[in-house]
């Protein structure tokens, strides 16, 4: 999918996250912990009045049976998975687990971002 501002799935949410996230980046820069940009992007989203759920669990089922968990880092507004990273770079593996998430608990954006470089990384990831 291309990505213009026409297009953009819950655009007046996707800003304001975004916004946030380069906010802790600017602040924090490279180099800290995954935790510790989800306390700090905690915090940021909180303060612009944003709902944030951290860590929330979402059962994998299979014929109605549970047979196991995923954890999610930030769930925003009840509608945005946000998946944080701190790695050199990202790979089909981080993009696979965000969309393993995001058909597991029925949303349909996620975001990754990646912190640990000197500009702020991201990729959304969309699931129709």
């Amino acid at each position: 999918m291309t990505t213009n501002s026409t297009n953009i799935i819950y655009r007046d949410l996707s800003y304001p996250i975004m916004a946030a996230v380069f906010e802790v980046h600017k602040v924090l820069g490279p180099g800290f912990l995954e935790s510790i940009y989800e306390k700090a992007l905690i915090k940021e989203l909180e303060g612009r009045g944003i709902k944030v759920e951290t860590q929330k669990v979402i059962d994998l089922m299979y014929k109605d049976r549970k047979i196991g968990i995923h954890r999610l880092d930030l769930v925003v507004d009840s509608k945005v998975v946000i998946e944080l990273k701190t790695v050199e770079r990202f790979s089909v593996h981080h993009k696979a687990q965000l969309t393993s998430y995001l058909k597991a608990s029925g949303y349909k954006l996620g975001v990754l971002v990646n912190f640990s470089k000197s500009k702020v990384e991201y990729q959304r990831v969309l699931i129709r």
